[in-house]
């Protein structure tokens, strides 16, 4: 699988402050990154980076394995960062062919693809003032577009929608990754959307990498358990083995266990944990969510 990105030890530092601190990141063809950090964590500085509106520091990028002439791999990409520039009084279609003549694209047939691509075809004459604020981010995607765009860069995105706003939006990336294999770097403050969304996640705290996982790494991390504690955990263990055939357990810190299978059958985990002998301290079925998980690990380094 191509990688189309890749940021190595990237920092930026603003007279004595250091807003992006030695940060890496790849990102793969086709996948939908999610950047999640609290507001300064540097998210939007890494994307004007990108961007080549202001530079580094320090460190280095790559865009679709290239080093060295960034500014014409640029042409293969998008950037929404902060907002959509839309002229508020012209129409879609007004808005996309300003952007398809500026961008010098011949093809007049791009806009009414794009158009019906990001559910806008039928606004007509309806000026973009008028617009919703899901229409509008929509319509900033689409103008993103008319240049076949192979990876998209998306502060926000769905900053202020409401809920149906954010399924809009939300759709629309997946199809885009799905079936033009198009390559997404998207933050976001609102994690369970990003949890619905994402294949990868970067975690970012006061300019630091924090942690980096895939979608199924996240969800090892975070599945429903149940965690277990009793007066002798190694024999606990071999009861769950031998009693219950249950293999998909780890014993934590030696003296807890988490329990992956039978969540559906507590009662009997622990009436056959307690008819062999055991006391039973604790017994409770829990998992995080990504905002649990992300909290724990921007909690560590706050601390």
């Amino acid at each position: 699988m191509d990688t189309i990105l890749r940021l190595n030890g990237i920092t930026k530092k603003y007279k004595k402050a250091t807003v992006v601190d030695s940060f890496s990141l790849t990102a793969k063809r086709g996948h939908i990154c999610g950047l999640i950090g609290p507001n300064g964590a540097g998210k939007t500085t890494i994307m004007k980076i990108m961007a080549g509106l202001t530079l580094q520091t320090s460190g280095e990028l790559e865009f679709f394995g290239n080093k060295d002439n960034l500014d014409e791999e640029r042409k293969r990409m998008s950037f929404m960062i902060e907002s959509p520039v839309i002229d508020p009084l012209m129409t879609a279609r007004e808005n996309m062919e300003y952007v398809r003549i500026v961008r010098g694209i011949a093809d007049k047939s791009k806009t009414d693809e794009i158009l019906k691509l990001v559910g806008l075809a039928d606004t007509g004459k309806k000026i973009a003032k008028n617009f919703s604020l899901g229409m509008k981010q929509r319509l900033g995607i689409g103008m993103s577009l008319i240049t076949s765009t192979e990876f998209m860069v998306l502060d926000e995105p769905v900053n202020g929608l409401d809920p149906e706003g954010i399924v809009e939006v939300r759709n629309l990336l997946k199809k885009l990754a799905e079936e033009q294999n198009v390559t997404i770097l998207i933050s976001s403050h609102l994690l369970s959307e990003l949890s619905e969304l994402c294949t990868d996640f970067t975690i970012i705290n006061h300019g630091k990498l924090i942690e980096s996982f895939s979608a199924e790494e996240l969800m090892i991390k975070c599945k429903s358990r149940i965690s277990i504690k009793t007066d002798d955990i190694n024999k606990t263990a071999a009861i769950l083995e031998d009693k219950l055939g249950i293999s998909e357990y780890k014993v934590i810190h030696n003296d807890e266990i988490h329990l992956y299978e039978m969540l559906d059958k507590p009662e009997t985990v622990s009436r056959t944990i307690f008819e062999n002998g055991l006391n039973i301290t604790k017994f409770v079925i829990e998992g995080e969510s990504l905002e649990e998980y992300y909290l724990s690990k921007v909690g560590d380094v706050n601390e």
